[in-house]
Order: C-alpha cells, then sequence, then structure tokens
C-alpha cells in the first residue's frame, strides 16, 4: 500500500511538472510558433466559452453513448456466435474486417445523405466499436481453460452451461480490455461523423466550425474536452478489468490442444466458405444502397464501381489517379504499421517489468489516442511538416493503443505460477518473459496485429486526408470537393479490399505459427 501511494505521488509530481514545462513553452511560444498554447490560456479560453459547450458536448455524447450499447450489443452476440461456430467466423470475416476498415472520411457524407437525425453518427460511432469488441470476445472465449469446460460435461452439463460458467467468464478481462478501446473509439467516430455530417451540434461540428477562426486555445480546448470524455470512459473499463482479472485467470497454462475443425473439413467447403466471405460484403452493400433509396447518382452499388473503374469514359483517368495514390499510400503504411506494433509490444513488455513507469505514460497515450487529429492538424504541419513524418506520426498513434492494450492484457493473463517457475531456477525477469510470458500471449499478439492492419491504412488515409496531399486520402478529399461519388465509393472499396487482403495474411500466419506451437487459433 505505501508503495502504491509513493508510486501517485510520484506520478502526480511528474505530471505536475510536465505541466509547468507545457506552461512555460507555451508563454514563451518556442513550439510552432504559439500553436502550442500554454495550459493556462487554454482553461481559460474554455471558462470564457463555457456556454457553448453544454449543447455541443450532449450532442456527441447522445451519439457515442447510443452507438457504443448498439455497437457492443451487436459485437459481444456476433463474437460469441463465432466463437462457437468458427465456420460463421470465416463467412463472416470478409463483413466483419470491411465494418472496421470502413473509412469514416469517406463514409460520413454518404450516410448524411442516405440516412437522417443523429442515425449517421450513432453508425459511425457503433462501426468504432463493433470490430474491437467483437475479436477480444472470440479471443477471449477461444482461450478458455478447457479443463474447466471438460469438467463441466463430465458433471451433464450442456453447452449453455460451459458458455455461461466457463467460456465468458473467463472472457471477461478479454471483453472488457475490449471496451477500454471502444469507449474512446465510439466518441472519435461520432466526431468523424459531425466533422462530415453537417448538424448544428456535437464537438466535431463545433471544431470545424473553429478552425479558421486562429484560436489555438479553443481548438486544444474542444480536443482536452472530447479527451476527457473518452478518458473517462476507458478509465471506468480500465477499473471493471481490472477488478474482473483475479477473479478469472487460470491458476496454470491450458496445456490441452483443442482440434482444429478447418484441418477436417474438405477442400470444397473451403472454398465456399472463402467464397461466401468474399461474396457477403458486397451483397449486404448492394442491399443497404437499395433498401435506402438513395439517388442513383449518389449511392454506388459494386457494380457501378466496377463500371466506373473499367468500363465508363473516365475509367483510364481513374486507374491513373488511383495506380497512383497507392503507390504513395501503401509503402508508408507498412512502416507505419510495423512501428505501431512494435511500439506497442516493447510497451507491454514494459508494463508488466515496469508496470508503475508505464501508467505514468498512460495519460499522454491516452491523448494521442482520443484527442481529434483536427484539433492537432496546425501543430503537427508546423512540427514536422507536411512530409511522411507526420503521416508516420499518425499512423502510430492510431494504431499501437489498440495493440498495446490487447498485448497487455494477454500479458497480464499468463498465471503467475508459471512466471514463477523459471524464476525458481534462477532465471532473470527478461528470460522468464521470453521464454514464458510472450509465447504463452502468441494469441494475443497476434489480435492485435489484426487490429493493427486495417487501422494502420486508416492512419495513413487521415493524414493524407488532413494534411499532406498525397495518397489515397488525398484523392478521396478531393474527389468530395469534385462530387466525383464515383471515386469516393471506389477509393472506400479500395481501402476495404487492402485491409481484408492484410488482414488474411496476418490469419495464415497466425494459424502457421500457433498451429506449429500446439496453440487455439481464434481468427
Amino acid at each position: 500500500m505505501v508503495g502504491e501511494a509513493l508510486a501517485r505521488h510520484r506520478g502526480l509530481r511528474n505530471a505536475l511538472l510536465l505541466v509547468l514545462i507545457w506552461e512555460v513553452i507555451g508563454r514563451l511560444g518556442l513550439v510552432a510558433g504559439g500553436a502550442l498554447p500554454p495550459p493556462s490560456a487554454i482553461l481559460i479560453k474554455l471558462w470564457q466559452d463555457r456556454a457553448d459547450y453544454p449543447l455541443h458536448i450532449a450532442a456527441t455524447l447522445q451519439a457515442s453513448v447510443t452507438g457504443f450499447v448498439i455497437g457492443n450489443i451487436i459485437a459481444i452476440s456476433a463474437g460469441v456466435i463465432f466463437a462457437l461456430s468458427p465456420t460463421l467466423l470465416r463467412i463472416f470475416r470478409g463483413v466483419n474486417i470491411a465494418a472496421f476498415a470502413l473509412p469514416p472520411i469517406a463514409i460520413a457524407p454518404i450516410l448524411t445523405l442516405t440516412l437522417s437525425g443523429m442515425a449517421p453518427r450513432i453508425t459511425l460511432a457503433a462501426l468504432g466499436v463493433y470490430f474491437v469488441s467483437m475479436t477480444a470476445t472470440v479471443i477471449g472465449i477461444s482461450q478458455a481453460d478447457s479443463r474447466a469446460a471438460d469438467l463441466i460435461r463430465a458433471y451433464g452439463g450442456g453447452r449453455w452451461q460451459v458458455l455461461r460458467r466457463v467460456q465468458f467468464r473467463g472472457a471477461l478481462p478479454a471483453i472488457l480490455a475490449g471496451l477500454r478501446v471502444a469507449a474512446p473509439a465510439a466518441v472519435l467516430g461520432a466526431i468523424l461523423a459531425e466533422f462530415g455530417g453537417g448538424g448544428r451540434w456535437g464537438l466535431g461540428t463545433y471544431l470545424l466550425g473553429s478552425l479558421g477562426q486562429a484560436n489555438p486555445a479553443r481548438l486544444w480546448g474542444i480536443g482536452l474536452v472530447a479527451t476527457l470524455i473518452a478518458g473517462l470512459s476507458y478509465a471506468g473499463f480500465a477499473l471493471l478489468s481490472r477488478h474482473f482479472l483475479g477473479s478469472t485467470r487460470a491458476v496454470t497454462l491450458n496445456t490441452a490442444v483443442p482440434t482444429a475443425q478447418e484441418q477436417s473439413s474438405s477442400s470444397l467447403r473451403r472454398v465456399l466458405i472463402i467464397t461466401a466471405s468474399i461474396a457477403l460484403p458486397f451483397i449486404i452493400w448492394w442491399g443497404f444502397i437499395k433498401l435506402s433509396g438513395a439517388p442513383a447518382m449518389i449511392a454506388k452499388t459494386p457494380l457501378d464501381v466496377v463500371n466506373y473503374l473499367f468500363f465508363s469514359n473516365a475509367s483510364a483517368t481513374a486507374q491513373s489517379k488511383l495506380l497512383q495514390a497507392l503507390g504513395q499510400t501503401l509503402p508508408i503504411t507498412f512502416i507505419g504499421m510495423a512501428a505501431g506494433l512494435l511500439f506497442a509490444f516493447l510497451l507491454a513488455i514494459l508494463s508488466k517489468l515496469f508496470p508503475r513507469g508505464i501508467e505514468a505514460f498512460m495519460p499522454v497515450a491516452l491523448v494521442t489516442q482520443t484527442m481529434p487529429l483536427v484539433a492537432l492538424t496546425p501543430l503537427l504541419v508546423l512540427m514536422l511538416g507536411r512530409g511522411q513524418a507526420l503521416t508516420l506520426w499518425v499512423t502510430i498513434s492510431v494504431t499501437f493503443f489498440p495493440a498495446f492494450v490487447t498485448l497487455a492484457q494477454g500479458i497480464a493473463l499468463v498465471p503467475n505460477s508459471v512466471q514463477e517457475l523459471p524464476r525458481a531456477y534462477g532465471a532473470s525477469r527478461w528470460t522468464e518473459m521470453r521464454m514464458v510470458t510472450i509465447p504463452a500471449a502468441l494469441p494475443y499478439l497476434f489480435a492485435a496485429m489484426r487490429l493493427t492492419v486495417p487501422r494502420a491504412l486508416l492512419g495513413v488515409m487521415i493524414a493524407e486526408w488532413l494534411a499532406t496531399g498525397k495518397g489515397l486520402g488525398n484523392l478521396l478529399n478531393q474527389s468530395r470537393g469534385y462530387l466525383d461519388y464515383g471515386m469516393i465509393w471506389t477509393v472506400a472499396a479500395v481501402a476495404v479490399l487492402l485491409s481484408v487482403i492484410f488482414y488474411q495474411l496476418v490469419v495464415l500466419l497466425e494459424r502457421r505459427v500457433l498451429t506449429r506451437l500446439g496453440m487455439t487459433t481464434a481468427e
């Protein structure tokens, strides 16, 4: 208890020191010519604008909370079904990835034209949480202790009893870890929808309207309010996760090796499953367009996109623009994805070795995850320019946090008795980490990779859209200005297809590695 109190004291002291340094730098205008205002100026502006915030905060909270609840109800229900039926998981894989990889900056104006009221914001908030929570549920249930499940069956328990008493209970820490990531994502999704969706109220609307006023203090104030909302939601689920972690962690590692259902399936069945996985997203896309009743000029079906890109009079120009944009986007996507995952992996290991030191870093990490990028754009451009450094920074910032939370949760779930065994034989903490903890947490490493792949491409596109004037993000931005709906839908479709391809490569690598090690693949 005394050690924890001292650690909290040091953390508070370090935070106050950082704020003091920030105040001095802001007062002297040492960074970006004053684009980084001192905290005192931000607080003063927040107080001066206090009458503006209640309605904007209420609108954003309404959209993000509603989207969070709806998205997680669907995500957790789907995760349970997918964990119990790997075939359904493989069939819906394309839909799941598409829901995660859809660029919000592309579909926000489309949703505004096809839906009404708060529906576009709620939809984007729900999409922002679905994939993370669904993946966490599948991983948690798949990694449940099979020995306990066998014990329930031995006493006559059925599938529902196994799910309720063993699998879902054991999955609670993983689900809560997913909710920790999903909560800020819901806020960010609602704000991004407000950027491109119009409407009078919302923090995104307020931020967009303040961009041209040359008032960095207001921009930072709006961003910090959004960060505070997301941070409180993250902290709430972090406390729940800590409470449930101790009551659900296994005492020893699960040594049972599940049988791989996919290995026993016929080649024809595999082909049918893959075909259904590829076709289902396009069927849902076509059905949404037809059911929405949106004008054909705005809402494009898959066949419309194919015709635009290959058979229309403008197809040659469209292909040239698209290939040029891909050549600019893909290289930095791979670099950012690798850097974000490496940073998350190192941070997760350090969180185990030096937990108090990492806790002091978490507020900074949370700010990079939740601070709206539009609010930071003037500062980032002045500090880093409009080149690849800015794109890389944005990509790492949006990819490492979900990967870190997933990896840290996987490492935390490794039983203490297994970790202490190497130490009993004189092994160092690093040797124990390398030989026991990291191999035991491999399923969570691959889950983190699956989360990182689509977010890396999305992060690059956001940076290109906001600042760099290159790549798919810039092409999307230009197409919106020209009302080129064919290109808007094409860029969105290409982004989803690329994410699906990258995701499948990770799944193949995961299956090969974990099968060789005799571990469960959750896909």
